[in-house]
């Protein structure tokens, strides 16, 4: 594959969003390594120790890319009827189906080949069916749900789960409650995601309501879907305010963190109006980008300081 072809499918799946779930699976990863998970230290060996970080990041990027590719394949149509995003590569031509349908193909080979890393537990190669077809099933979710943005908010919100799972599958199958940390933010990026997609969702309340898919904006309107949106992140942040409840390592700067976040939340919300939305790529992109690498660096340092 050349470069240039390469390129052309990194920019099919925009693989630069991976950094939306990555941060949030990594997380999960260093909470469970931190309470106890064998294998947590270069001590343990090289390989016994970088294993299930190889897996995590294998499994995150190629899940993803199968994800987004298939999203792709399924929308072309739609995507050729709509204004804003009837230059996409499929659309456009840049792209065969059959070229993107092996892209489908491959990565999910890969998803569920990669979860073999985290073998004598099997916990996520089980799932890794079930997770997949959760992930492929949000393209068709628009076309009979309106909630289809707190089903791309599961699938991202599953990351965690998944990471934790997968390295401490043996003590959550003994005792269901060593979830906890994980389930919980999971819940927060959920609805995080389902409220940030809502936002970006705005952009094509018309489209959407003339074609019959099944928006939130289209069907709310954009000024109440806007609204439902700031609620969702509400929860958002009381959901990381309980965190620390069971992770009681988190402190000062954790909580600062989250101030940071909060403004971040406020700020992406100025950003929009229902008779304004030219600023939805700033408030979808930026914001939402530094929200998980803020959160991830906090906890990081609170759990090393």
């Amino acid at each position: 594959m050349s470069p240039a072809n390469l390129r052309t499918f990194l920019e099919l799946v925009r693989f630069s969003h991976t950094i939306f779930a990555l941060p949030f699976a990594i997380i999960a990863t260093l909470l469970a390594f931190h309470m106890g998970a064998d294998g947590a230290t270069p001590a343990a060996g090289w390989w016994t120790w970088s294993r299930p970080w190889i897996g995590i990041l294998l499994c995150m990027a190629s899940a993803r890319t199968a994800a987004m590719a298939f999203n792709r394949l399924v929308d072309r149509s739609i995507d050729a009827a709509n204004p804003r995003t009837a230059s996409r590569h499929l659309p456009r031509g840049d792209l065969r189906v059959g070229e993107v349908l092996m892209l489908v193909v491959v990565s999910a080979g890969v998803f569920v080949g990669g979860t073999l890393l985290f073998l004598p537990n099997w916990l996520p190669l089980v799932l890794s069916g079930p997770v997949l077809a959760w992930l492929l099933g949000y393209s068709y979710a628009k076309r009979f749900t309106a909630l289809a943005h707190l089903w791309l908010g599961v699938a991202l919100g599953m990351a965690p789960l998944a990471a934790w799972i997968a390295i401490r599958g043996s003590v959550v199958m003994r005792d269901p409650a060593d979830l906890f940390p994980a389930a919980i933010l999971g819940l927060a990026v959920t609805v995080w995601v389902a409220g940030f997609d809502i936002i970006y969702a705005c952009q094509d309340a018309d489209f959407d309501a003339a074609h019959g898919l099944w928006s939130i904006p289209a069907r709310l309107g954009v000024g109440r879907a806007l609204r439902l949106s700031g609620l969702l992140h509400g929860v958002t942040l009381l959901l990381l305010a309980l965190l620390p409840l069971v992770v009681p390592e988190l402190g000062t700067i954790y909580w600062a963190a989250l101030a940071v976040i909060a403004g971040l939340l406020i700020w992406e919300h100025s950003l929009v109006r229902a008779d304004d939305l030219s600023r939805v790529n700033d408030a979808f992109f930026t914001a939402n980008a530094i929200f998980g690498i803020v959160l991830l660096l906090a906890i990081a340092a609170d759990i090393w300081v």
